[in-house]
């Protein structure tokens, strides 16, 4: 039996105004604003106010500061969000995590630090 994801946001109810899909590479910064699904493999730092989507296949290596992130792929580094973070089976998250607001769903991998703070984080911090 499959179960559900009950996601804040809906990943399908995203509008998505980027992709890095599967077999892409990117190495550098990224700043965006709207909707990023990252499928392929990113390798430096993401900078948004809004949405950054991890798909299953992604694999994000580096620096996030964003408004919110929903995970399922694998990510390594240190991760800022403002409002929340959501991280789905089968993810891989090795790192560190600062948000108001944080899910995890039982099966992930999850090795490192997380700090949950009722106080919005500003996108300098």
């Amino acid at each position: 039996m499959v179960k559900k994801r009950d996601l804040t946001t809906p990943i399908s109810e995203e509008v998505i105004t980027g992709v890095i899909d599967q077999g892409c590479e990117f190495e550098g910064k990224l700043c965006f604003r709207g909707s990023v699904r990252i499928n392929g493999l990113f390798k430096g730092e993401i900078y948004t106010p809004d949405t950054l989507i991890i798909g299953d296949k992604g694999r994000v290596l580096g620096d996030v500061e964003a408004g919110s992130v929903i995970i399922t792929g694998e990510f390594s580094g240190t991760m800022k969000a403002k409002n929340r973070v959501e991280i789905h089976k089968p993810a891989i998250f090795k790192g560190n995590i600062f948000t108001p607001s944080l899910s995890v769903d039982e099966g992930v991998l999850f090795e490192g630090k997380s700090k949950v703070s009722h106080h919005q984080l500003s996108q300098n911090q």
